[in-house]
């Protein structure tokens, strides 16, 4: 099948589609780590007492905070103590 002159502007439109959708898996690994970050909470984002990111200052801090009241006695840490969960059956 020979080609027409009208199939070269449908074949070049095709090669720029495929060639802008290739781009976008390089741009989105950079955007959607910032991204993330700013989708609310009820759209399916971060929740507000989520710990912050690995390599920021703010994760360092968490993070010394954490190993500071883990090595205190367990009554000082004034933490609720949440119930553990009823184990469940699994024969049930």
């Amino acid at each position: 099948m020979p080609i027409l002159t009208r199939h070269i502007p449908v074949l070049i439109a095709l090669a720029l589609a495929a060639c802008a959708l290739g781009g976008c898996s390089g741009v989105n690994q950079k955007v959607s780590a910032g991204m993330a970050d700013t989708i609310p909470a009820w759209a399916g984002g971060l929740p507000a007492d989520a710990p912050p990111r690995a390599g920021t200052p703010e994760y360092d801090k968490f993070m010394q905070e954490r190993e500071r009241k883990r090595l205190m006695p367990a009554a000082e840490r004034g933490d609720d103590a949440k119930p553990a969960a009823p184990a469940q059956n699994a024969t049930q």
